[in-house]
């Protein structure tokens, strides 16, 4: 008996954290969402005011569009997952059901194997976020930093890496407004985290299920080799390949729900993570252009950008695992000596074969499908809105 927290037991903390793990939802869980959503949508309202409120400028703009896309990107996700937080509870209680019918140590060292790989982007990209929430707080607070460090007479100007408008004295309550800011940060990242991750671990998952379909025609194809002249092998390739059928059929069952269930999220993130890049890219030009060369204002929008490459490659990269595992299982079928087999057998084989000629992959509306030529896309067009944007300017 395999219990689904073993695999998950790192998303299940981070999305404790947020309140967003489906299986312990209560009231003060409930509540913790609410007052999580509310500080994200009071941050991104803040970062959208100043276009209403002040002088717009072409460098205005790219400035409070570069930060409010990330913040809307942390939005979209919370409120997204939390929608589908039944449907992630179904899911994982699928996963559970599937692994507690393997059969032998093999096929659970496939699933520890993917288990691990699982847990090991987890703990990456929650690095990467914790490294990259740590530079905002820093750049945040670099001025309060720094009157402790190096303490000089006069003081200090304070400078908010992110332009808000709350309506009121700016440097008065300057230090409530960045506690705003910064807490909304730092919900935003783990979200972020948490959701992705668990995603990434959704997809892996599958990626494991899909490498046993071809364990199992491997076990069959022995059984073939070694035990043709037994009467009773012919059972035991029909138990065999009856058992890779359905796995890789729950496998791609899987994949297709849990693409169809979060398309328009992920529709939005594609959007919007092109759009977080390209602007990113304009204000680090900017930034390095300009006659201050400010380091500590590159700091904000590289960081920005490089988790818009990072998150963008992450999920195409997993993409490209489904598509090259899909065609791994059917290069296994291709190497079965079905002219041996009993004929019943052999139109199973044929069948999968003829399945084999379309290729698997998850998509998003159609448009997008995850892999590695997908990410070169996104990442290409991200380019060329910079390079078109900048040329016009």
């Amino acid at each position: 008996m395999i219990s689904i927290e073993q695999h998950f037991n790192l998303n299940r903390y981070l999305l404790l954290a947020v309140g967003l793990w489906p299986y312990q939802q209560s009231k003060l869980v409930r509540l913790q969402f609410l007052f999580f959503f509310g500080i994200l949508m009071t941050a991104a309202v803040a970062q959208v005011s100043p276009l209403f409120t002040a002088k717009c400028t072409s460098d205005f703009i790219i400035k409070i569009l570069s930060s409010t896309s990330s913040f809307l990107t942390f939005l979209i996700k919370y409120i997204a997952f939390n929608a589908n937080i039944k449907f992630v509870k179904d899911l994982l209680a699928q996963i559970e059901h599937t692994y507690n019918q393997l059969k032998d140590e093999n096929e659970h060292a496939i699933i520890e194997k993917y288990g691990y790989i699982a847990k090991w982007y987890t703990a990456v990209l929650g690095t990467f976020g914790i490294f990259g929430t740590s530079l905002f707080i820093i750049t945040q607070y670099w001025t309060s930093i720094l009157d402790i460090i190096l303490p000089i007479n006069e003081s200090r100007s304070f400078h908010v890496q992110i332009i808000t408008e709350y309506f009121i004295d700016q440097q008065k309550y300057f230090f409530l407004i960045t506690l705003h800011v910064t807490t909304a940060y730092c919900i935003g990242m783990a979200t972020l985290i948490a959701t992705g991750t668990i995603l990434v671990a959704f997809i892996q998952h599958f990626c494991g299920m899909f490498r046993l379909a071809s364990y199992r025609i491997e076990r069959m194809m022995k059984i073939i080799i070694l035990e043709n002249n037994n009467p009773k092998s012919k059972y035991l390739i029909r138990d065999e390949i009856t058992c890779a059928v359905d796995i890789h059929r729950q496998a791609m069952k899987l994949g297709e729900l849990m693409s169809s269930k979060f398309e328009v999220m992920l529709c939005c993130l594609i959007v919007m993570g092109v759009i977080s890049l390209s602007l990113n890219l304009l204000r680090i030009s900017q930034i390095a252009s300009s006659d201050k060369n400010n380091v500590k204002e590159m700091v904000w929008p590289f960081v920005l950008s490089t988790a818009s490459i990072l998150y963008m490659f992450t999920a195409n990269y997993i993409g490209q695992d489904i598509i090259d595992l899909n065609n791994y299982l059917f290069v296994t079928i291709y190497n079965v000596p079905w002219y041996i087999i009993p004929l019943n057998m052999q139109k199973i084989i044929l069948f999968l074969l003829q399945r084999g000629t379309k290729e698997y992959v998850i998509s998003v509306g159609g448009l997008f499908v995850g892999s590695l030529e997908c990410f070169a896309t996104l990442v290409k067009a991200s380019v060329s809105y910079f390079t078109v944007i900048h040329s016009t300017r």
